[in-house]
């Protein structure tokens, strides 16, 4: 009887250590980390930069103040990590803001285009976001009619993409302009308005989003410019005002 008695017991304790081995077997090969350790499954936070270029002429530079009203209204409302990038800096707008930008003072966009001019700054920079109103000086100077800015677009979006495969452009339908020298500009600027939404409905993609923006809606060329073509301050706050409505959605969805 004790004989049977000792050889249960032996067989229980057995037992008990095979169970307690394995259990710790399991769990140190697995070693399973919670979701909030891997770094690839924290959520985004509005704390990621994101970096936005202004691209185009006159308009977007010189000076361009419609950036600083731009800049602070993304601050006011709270969206951090906003870096506004390019290789040109601001000159003062009276309120402080991140100068950086692309735009240049007389630039026709097919000249950008052809001579492949932003390449260096678009894969130094590899924008996130793109806010192009191009196109007045081609306009004014030329008057080649919608297709050859509109190609230049195409050019301009296909270098932006190899720089940065997912950048999403946004692309004015440009303000109104009627100076002494081409009274006839306004209706020139007012065909390519016309042709930009289709354009941008056969470039944007999933991957590299392609939308317009409508800078032209309520702009008035002799209320909100001092020279028939550059905005006054009604009328940069009329630019910042659409930009700042056009971008607020895409930052809400990268948060």
């Amino acid at each position: 009887m004790r004989r049977v008695v000792w050889g249960l017991a032996v067989a229980i304790v057995g037992l008990v250590l095979f169970v307690t081995a394995n259990i710790g077997l399991s769990a140190n090969s697995a070693d399973p980390q919670p979701p909030d350790k891997d770094p690839d499954l924290r959520p985004a936070t509005q704390t990621q930069s994101i970096s936005v270029m202004p691209l185009g002429d006159s308009i977007t530079g010189s000076p361009g103040c419609w950036r600083s009203l731009l800049w602070n209204e993304l601050k006011q409302h709270d969206y951090q990590g906003i870096d506004f990038v390019g290789s040109m800096k601001s000159v003062p707008c009276g309120r402080d803001f991140d100068g950086d930008h692309e735009g240049y003072r007389g630039l026709k966009v097919t000249d950008a285009a052809r001579n492949a001019k932003f390449l260096p700054t678009f894969k130094a920079n590899r924008p996130d976001i793109v806010l192009m109103h191009f196109g007045t000086n081609d306009i004014w100077r030329l008057r080649p009619g919608p297709d050859p800015i509109l190609d230049a677009y195409s050019t301009i979006l296909k270098q932006l993409r190899a720089a940065n495969p997912r950048v999403t452009l946004l692309v004015a339908q440009l303000i109104p302009m009627s100076p002494k020298s081409c009274r006839e500009c306004i209706d020139d600027v007012a065909e390519l308005n016309t042709a930009i939404p289709e354009w941008v409905r056969a470039h944007g993609t999933k991957k590299s989003p392609v939308i317009s923006v409508d800078q032209w809606t309520g702009f008035d060329v002799k209320r909100d410019t001092g020279d028939g073509v550059h905005p006054n301050g009604s009328g940069t706050e009329k630019l910042a005002a659409n930009w700042f409505k056009a971008l607020r959605p895409l930052l809400d969805n990268r948060n």
